[in-house]
């Protein structure tokens, strides 16, 4: 007696809103230059605004926004709590995840327009690690938003030669980089520069005594180079 009959599943997608969570440090004075900082992988809104705080200039509005890919992480000592961790990206359907963060930064930046917390003409993007080359998607995908893009510690996107989302930006860039780090080492960043100047006129890039991490030395130039802007 032969059996049922086998269907073939078809993977099918719904519509659903999600929340997204930031914290917000706004300036004294209304209207004033925006620093949006968002953090790497594994990481958290508050341990990003604490690196942006030490950043931004004075008179400067500061957000950390935090990635919308949840998940838990090991306690760091015996019999502690479980401690949550967040990031941005994963390799099922990237292309998702691009367009929720850059819709995430576009109503931000609305948001903040609108009530006059700051001025759209001077915002100024940060991204740490994973959210380096996510950045760098969003700032050249749409080239009139930003005033300038920091990249620390992180890549260039994957298709940044062939893609033709990327347009070219008055928007200024300026990228750092750890000779020590481990996952983005001086070879692989070598021509980061000159790449970068494919789209924008305006590039930094400078090398620190740095792993994969944020130092003093990077603080006080992302603070000096803001202060230009």
């Amino acid at each position: 007696m032969a059996g049922p009959e086998t269907s073939q599943s078809i993977e099918k997608t719904i519509n659903a809103d999600i929340k997204l969570y930031y914290d917000l440090h706004a300036a004294e004075q209304p209207s004033a230059p925006l620093l949006i900082a968002l953090h790497g992988y594994g990481a958290n809104k508050k341990q990003m605004m604490r690196e942006a705080l030490q950043m931004a200039p004075e008179g400067f509005a500061v957000v950390s926004l935090q990635g919308f890919h949840q998940h838990l992480k090991e306690p760091k000592e015996p019999g502690g709590p479980l401690r949550f961790g967040f990031g941005w990206l994963s390799n099922f359907h990237p292309e998702d995840s691009v367009r929720v963060h850059h819709q995430a930064l576009l109503d931000l930046i609305q948001i903040l327009s609108d009530d006059k917390t700051i001025d759209p003409k001077r915002v100024f993007l940060l991204g740490f690690s994973q959210t380096c080359a996510l950045n760098y998607r969003f700032a050249f995908t749409h080239p009139g938003i930003l005033r300038g893009v920091i990249g620390i510690c992180g890549g260039l996107p994957g298709d940044w030669e062939t893609s033709e989302s990327y347009k070219p930006t008055n928007a200024a860039v300026f990228h750092l980089a750890g000779e020590k780090d481990e996952f983005y080492p001086p070879a692989r960043v070598s021509d980061y520069e000159a790449r970068l100047k494919l789209r924008s006129q305006n590039v930094q890039f400078k090398s620190y005594d740095a792993a994969h991490e944020i130092i003093p030395a990077m603080r006080d130039d992302v603070r000096a180079w803001l202060k230009k802007g």
